[in-house]
């Protein structure tokens, strides 16, 4: 089974690129045509937030109508900071369980050989996110529903420090009651976020936990006191989750061309 994990689109109106300068849309379809053209096939793409730049009705049709030109598989898609959560029910309804919840954007995708579980870590107006209370119960019943099927989980904001200042002043807040619940269920494979824009790899607990690389802008790599606060324009990417009949559960990280080869391996000559 193959899921690639693409996040943090920034989607616009046309004409005007995000910060200014950064062409998200056109960067968002070149990352949907590499996904739509993967081998082999994935069975469905995961979508982990920020899809929009001001979450603006206009911004969700421009990705909805990307996404149908584009793509042929399942979808499942939860909010970012950046998304309204009113306006994303609205202009991605279409979208398998966006609507399943009366308040949030969080469902379970049950009929993969990976338990999918999509959460909801949105605060509106704010750039950090919380799973509070009620989310964090609904995950537990969620979890304790199907101890035995292995399961992985998606949100937007990372559980973990990244060593990045400005991107952990705006992590989840409540981290350390997430990590305290992933422990009671084993059966918790891998944790997958976005929010970062760059590819990440660390633990929430004793659970393996990434994030993805942004489809369009990425965060300069900057460990000091206010890292995570500046962006370029490194290659972008995407996450591809591989379970394999036996189990095993390895992530790869796609680059999005345009770039050189590939090139077969040939033999050293003199």
């Amino acid at each position: 089974m193959l899921l690639l994990q693409l996040t943090d689109f920034h989607i616009r109106p046309h004409g005007r690129p995000a910060m200014g300068r950064c062409e998200t849309n056109m960067l968002a379809e070149q990352a949907l045509r590499a996904a739509r053209d993967f081998r082999p096939r994935p069975d469905a793409l995961l979508l982990t937030g920020d899809l929009a730049h001001d979450g603006t009705p206009v911004e969700y049709a421009l990705l909805a109508d990307l996404l149908a030109r584009t793509i042929d598989v399942p979808v499942y898609a939860i909010p970012g900071n950046h998304d309204r959560r009113a306006a994303f029910r609205a202009g991605l309804a279409h979208l398998p369980g966006v609507t399943e919840h009366p308040r949030f954007v969080q469902y379970v995708v049950e009929d993969l050989p990976l338990r999918l579980v999509m959460l909801d870590t949105l605060v509106e107006e704010s750039g950090g996110g919380q799973l509070g209370p009620e989310r964090l119960a609904w995950l537990e019943r969620t979890l304790a529903a199907a101890p035995g099927r292995p399961t992985l989980l998606a949100m937007h904001h990372p559980a973990f420090r990244t060593g990045m200042g400005a991107l952990d002043r705006s992590g989840l807040a409540d981290a350390a009651a997430f990590a305290a619940l992933l422990a009671r269920f084993p059966q918790v494979r891998l944790v997958v976020a976005g929010h970062t824009h760059r590819t990440m790899w660390s633990r929430v607990g004793t659970v393996p936990a990434c994030t993805a690389p942004g489809v369009a802008h990425i965060t300069v790599l900057d460990l000091a006191a206010r890292g995570g606060s500046e962006w370029g324009l490194e290659p972008p990417g995407f996450l591809v989750h591989c379970l394999d009949p036996e189990g095993g559960l390895v992530s790869h990280t796609a680059s999005v061309g345009p770039f050189p080869g590939p090139f077969p391996f040939l033999p050293e000559t003199d």
